[in-house]
């Protein structure tokens, strides 16, 4: 089976519409959490995201929509949970409130989950990845997000992937990311893309909705 693999799309539907168009034909595409956040357009990455994915699960960006202040201190962050707030409507905060926190794909052989699979909101980092190897007993593989970091390790003959973020990449690259696995190999192995979009454009939109100038800029210089 062909897995697209979607994260950390982070209410950017430019970016997201530019990497449904860029992915080659796939038999199901999952998402690996923060559908909303930072970035102008939460309503609309929500019904894209309930369209075209199979599975999705709850990003911390997500668990926060109904409580913004819980991301006071982060200007950024509270500023884009307050807008979803606003934005979205009952029936898609419904929704993000019943994803849930991990998934099992591919008949159970790749475990999801945003950010660590024993410790909500723990960044898994590259160095980090030989560290899953205790969470992988039952896997084939760990599809993770959270740190917008693109990289993919084998460990022990299980992949270990994190697709980048769709909205908000943080690797130095702007370009939006995601991934394509194989499930079919033994280990799955994964195809890592990048794809431009018009980042003035969200750019424009980020202002225009009145969020904080750096959730703009940051996205010119993908971090």
């Amino acid at each position: 089976m062909q897995l697209g693999v979607i994260s950390d799309v982070h209410a950017n539907r430019v970016a997201l519409e530019a990497v449904l168009t860029d992915m080659p034909s796939v038999d199901e595409l999952v998402c690996v959490g923060d559908v909303v956040g930072y970035n102008p357009w939460p309503a609309e990455c929500v019904e894209r995201v309930r369209d075209v994915c199979s599975a999705v699960v709850r990003g911390n960006h997500d668990r926060n929509v109904d409580s913004p202040a819980r991301y006071r201190a982060n200007r950024m962050a509270h500023a884009g949970l307050e807008l979803a707030s606003e934005r979205l409507s009952t029936d898609q905060k419904e929704w993000v409130r019943s994803l849930p926190r991990s998934v099992d794909v591919d008949d159970g052989r790749l475990l999801v989950v945003h950010d660590h699979p024993e410790h909500v909101d723990r960044y898994v980092r590259p160095p980090d990845f030989t560290r899953m190897r205790p969470y992988l007993d039952e896997y084939d593989g760990l599809l993770l997000g959270h740190t917008h970091v693109q990289h993919q390790s084998t460990v022990d003959d299980r992949l270990v992937l994190n697709p980048g973020s769709v909205g908000q990449p943080r690797d130095g690259d702007p370009r939006a990311a995601y991934a394509v696995v194989d499930t079919d190999g033994d280990p799955p192995t994964a195809d890592l893309h990048r794809v431009e979009y018009d980042v003035e454009r969200v750019q424009a939109g980020v202002r225009a909705a009145g969020l904080p100038d750096r959730t703009a800029d940051r996205l010119q210089r993908g971090e």
